[in-house]
């Protein structure tokens, strides 16, 4: 008969999960602190612990090994997914792959994306999707300039008085 290991009991986890149970903002960070409060306190098993949450069984050791991680690095609070995980280069680095062309579209110059795109392949060495030479380019403030509605040399008062005096119907010659 094999039988399971018994349970071991961390009382000062157990305390700082009462604690962020107490104070919790997330529902993420609640369940996880409730995944160790739970069998610590009301003595659940996995399924239990797992019904009384709403999850799954096989989270509840997820959730608790989570709990166990954000204490011991001190982080309570749940890490978001964001961030640059596949930064290709650094900020300072796209900044002054960019300076050149900077330089272009402050004289007026237009940005052609297929060229930059190119150079940012060769800088890198591989080949670079689009949408990775536009998300450059929005990260660093740049912004597509769409052309204006009217003509800069255009005159209101000229283009009123075209509208007043010009013939009703057009006569074909």
């Amino acid at each position: 008969m094999v039988m399971a290991r018994p349970r071991q009991i961390d009382h000062e986890l157990v305390q700082k999960a009462q604690t962020v149970v107490a104070q919790a903002t997330d529902l993420q960070e609640l369940r996880a602190a409730q995944a160790v409060v739970f069998p610590a306190l009301l003595g659940t098993t996995l399924e239990q612990t797992a019904s009384l949450l709403g999850v799954g069984r096989a989270t509840v050791p997820r959730l608790q090994a989570r709990f166990r991680e954000r204490c011991r690095t001190g982080c309570l609070v749940p890490r978001g997914h964001g961030g640059r995980r596949n930064v290709l280069m650094s900020v300072e680095e796209e900044r002054a792959f960019l300076a050149p062309w900077a330089e272009q579209a402050e004289r007026g110059g237009v940005l052609v994306i297929s060229v930059l795109r190119a150079a940012l392949a060769q800088r890198l060495g591989r080949p670079v999707a689009a949408s990775v030479a536009y998300r450059l380019l929005a990260r660093h403030g740049w912004r597509k300039v769409a052309p204006d509605t009217r003509h800069p040399k255009s005159d209101p008062q000229i283009q009123e008085d075209w509208k007043k005096n010009s013939p009703r119907h057009w006569v074909p010659c």
